[in-house]
């Protein structure tokens, strides 16, 4: 019997723009009939695609990861969110703004005297606004970076083991304002009690200076700031300040004199709050 075999010019092809690779899968080639040409075709074609669709948005960092590093958190330099008020240093990632100070618990009688002071202000055209917490300062304001927070807050407890409790008064008003002259502020002036802030004052220098950071004024007016603006208004405020001191002189049953029982210092580091109780 004679069997016919076909040559391999006779096999048929269902799909002669098919054909497989080396692994076996299907590959598209072009009417030309280059393989090759179609890899790049397809190549090409995968470029424009990711070019069109452009740079990829970075996802924000989860606010559970942000919670684990406080130290990173760099706050909103908006003046809009912070009542309008300036920065009187730059921003920079891992610092915080350091402060020391006795805080002032106010009393119904201080708030009354504070509303007819900022009234009288705002009839000579200075709108001020109240404090949203009353402290006495001894330092400058200064910047402190995160990983200081801890030996700084040691430094200060060693300096201050040997100090105590005292009580200071203030009933003077005084205007001030800051180094930029941004802001305006009218505080109360301690009049008794002046030498034992001073000693205190000594030594949270003495730790400002260990650090490299500004010590206090050295010839400090210690106060407590009771209302603030935006701007330079110390000359207006000065022209008033007679008739504002009068609504302190003669305030209900006599003159009105601030007293701040002196017994816990604080400080404060960016969000952080710290305190150390003085020996009675």
């Amino acid at each position: 019997m004679l069997v016919g075999y076909s040559s391999s010019s006779d096999e048929e092809v269902e799909n002669p723009s098919e054909l497989k690779d080396s692994t076996g899968k299907r590959r598209t080639v072009s009417s030309s009939g280059s393989f090759e040409e179609d890899c790049h075709d397809r190549a090409e074609n995968k470029k424009m695609r990711i070019e069109q669709q452009g740079p990829k948005t970075r996802l924000p960092v989860p606010g559970c990861l942000l919670a684990m590093f406080p130290g990173e958190e760099e706050p909103d330099n908006d003046t809009s969110l912070h009542d309008g008020r300036i920065r009187s240093f730059k921003h920079e990632r891992g610092n915080w703004a350091t402060y020391v100070y006795f805080p002032y618990p106010p009393d119904e009688d201080f708030m009354e005297l504070l509303e007819e002071l900022l009234e009288v202000a705002g009839a000579h055209s200075v709108l001020l606004t109240q404090q949203r917490e009353f402290h006495l300062s001894v330092s400058q304001t200064v910047v402190l970076t995160h990983h200081w927070i801890q030996p700084f807050t040691e430094s200060l407890k060693g300096g201050l083991t040997n100090c105590k409790r005292f009580v200071c008064s203030a009933g003077s008003l005084r205007v001030y304002s800051n180094a930029e002259r941004t802001r305006t502020f009218l505080g109360m002036e301690v009049s008794a009690g002046h030498a034992q802030l001073a000693e205190i004052m000594k030594m949270v220098d003495k730790t400002m200076i260990e650090f490299r950071l500004d010590t206090f004024y050295k010839d400090p007016s210690f106060h407590v700031s009771l209302a603030w603006c935006v701007g330079d208004f110390t000359a207006q405020l000065k022209e008033c300040l007679k008739e504002l001191q009068g609504l302190v002189d003669h305030h209900e049953e006599g003159a009105f004199l601030l007293t701040l029982d002196c017994r816990e210092l604080r400080w404060r580091a960016g969000n952080k709050t710290f305190s150390f109780p003085l020996r009675s």
